[in-house]
């Protein structure tokens, strides 16, 4: 079982790609498949779902392509994530309060429960920026300083 499937892990690497280029303009369907190793078919629906959620923006034209539509630091994995897979749950019984008639009750209900929250929770706290390489040679160089 994948938590995180692998048209997912396209769309991250796609979105790390466009976080890298931010202040450059736009970056081509074509250039985004190549460059991470996408197949173009699939990269042109992930960005088209990613353009329907407005975490990334097109233009058209000689110069056209696609860019993120807010800051790297401003757009997380986790929002990645939901948009191209849905809601991340590791138990159908998470997903709603009707799914089970022995929730009230399941102690397993319960732990899974509390590592949903630390798995979502970590996941939303990782923004695109963090992934970028300037945003890991940062992060290299704060723990260098401890």
């Amino acid at each position: 079982m994948d938590i995180v499937r692998r048209n997912t892990d396209y769309a991250l690497r796609a979105m790390v790609n466009l976080a890298e280029h931010y202040s450059n303009g736009t970056l081509s369907a074509t250039d985004l498949a190549r460059q991470g190793d996408i197949p173009y078919q699939l990269v042109c629906k992930l960005l088209q779902r990613l353009n329907n959620a407005k975490l990334v923006k097109s233009s058209r034209g000689a110069r056209g392509g696609f860019q993120l539509n807010r800051g790297p630091a401003d757009i997380t994995v986790l929002k990645v994530i939901e948009v191209i897979q849905g809601r991340l749950r590791l138990n159908r019984c998470l997903l709603s309060s009707n799914k089970c008639p022995r929730q009230k009750k399941c102690p397993v209900r319960v732990k899974l429960a509390e590592l949903q929250k630390t798995i979502s929770s970590y996941l939303g706290s990782i923004t695109l920026d963090k992934l970028t390489k300037k945003g890991r040679a940062r992060l290299k160089n704060v723990r260098r300083k401890k």
